[in-house]
C-alpha cells in the first residue's frame, strides 16, 4: 500500500505537446493509478517541456529540491525514456532523492545506472555502424551528405544504420517544430518565409546549413501534425 509524500514530475518533448497537454493527462493518469489505494499525498507536481535549444531541466530541478524539502519521493509516470536522459540520471544521482517509477516500482539507482549504460552503448553501436555505412556507400561511388541521407545505405544490408539516420531526422524535426510554430503564430505562413525566420533565429538546418523552402517543406513533411 502506498504511503508518504511524493512529488510528481511529467515530461513531454515539444512546447507544442506542452501547450495541448499532450502526453501529460497520461502521465498524470499512470501516477494516479500507482498511488491509489494507499495512505499518500502529493504535495507538488512539476512538468518539463524539454526544448532543443537546452540542456539544462529547470523543472527536474524544481521537483528535486521539493521532495529533498519535503523528505518527499519523486515519481515518474515511466522510466525508460528518463533512464535514456544524461541530465536525469546525473540530477537524480546527486540529488540523493529516492524515487520511484510507475511502470517499474522496483528499480533502483542500479536499475538507472544499468538502464543507462545499455543505452549508451546501444547509441555508441548505432553510431559505428552507421559510420561504417557510409564509409562503404562512399566507396562505392554514392553520394553523400544530402537531405535524404538514409537513401545512401539502403541496399546495404545494414537496417539499423539507415533506422538510425531516420531517428535523428526525425529527433531534429521535433526539436525545431516548437520554433515553426512560434513562427506560424506571428503570421508567417510561407516557406520562405519561415524559412527566412528559421534562419534568422539561428537555427541550424538538419545538415547543419541554411533553411530553404525546400528543407522546411521536407520538414513539415516529417512533423506529424505539422
Amino acid at each position: 500500500m502506498t504511503a508518504g509524500r511524493f512529488v510528481a514530475y511529467y515530461r513531454v518533448s515539444t512546447a507544442k505537446q506542452g501547450a495541448s497537454g499532450l502526453g501529460i493527462d497520461a502521465q498524470r493518469k499512470a501516477v494516479a493509478d500507482y498511488l491509489n489505494g494507499g495512505q499518500w499525498s502529493l504535495v507538488a507536481e512539476h512538468t518539463e517541456v524539454e526544448s532543443g535549444k537546452r540542456n539544462d531541466r529547470p523543472e527536474l530541478a524544481k521537483a528535486l529540491a521539493h521532495a529533498k524539502a519535503t523528505g518527499g519521493t519523486l515519481v515518474v509516470a515511466k522510466l525508460d525514456r528518463l533512464a535514456r536522459n544524461v541530465a536525469f540520471i546525473a540530477a537524480l544521482m546527486e540529488s540523493g532523492v529516492d524515487f520511484v517509477a510507475c511502470d517499474m516500482p522496483m528499480a533502483n539507482r542500479l536499475t538507472v545506472h544499468v538502464l543507462a549504460a545499455v543505452a549508451e552503448h546501444e547509441a555508441a553501436m548505432i553510431s559505428a555502424r552507421t559510420k561504417a555505412a557510409l564509409a562503404a556507400a562512399k566507396a562505392r561511388g554514392m553520394r553523400l551528405g544530402n537531405p535524404n541521407g538514409a537513401r545512401a545505405l539502403r541496399g546495404l544490408g545494414n537496417g539499423s544504420a539507415v533506422a538510425a539516420v531516420q531517428a535523428r531526422a526525425d529527433q531534429h524535426a521535433r526539436q525545431v517544430m516548437p520554433v515553426v510554430v512560434a513562427i506560424r503564430a506571428e503570421g508567417i505562413a510561407s516557406l520562405n518565409g519561415i524559412a527566412r525566420a528559421l534562419n534568422e533565429r539561428g537555427v541550424l538546418a538538419p545538415r547543419g546549413g541554411r533553411w530553404e523552402a525546400t528543407s522546411v517543406r521536407h520538414l513539415l513533411a516529417r512533423a506529424p501534425g505539422s
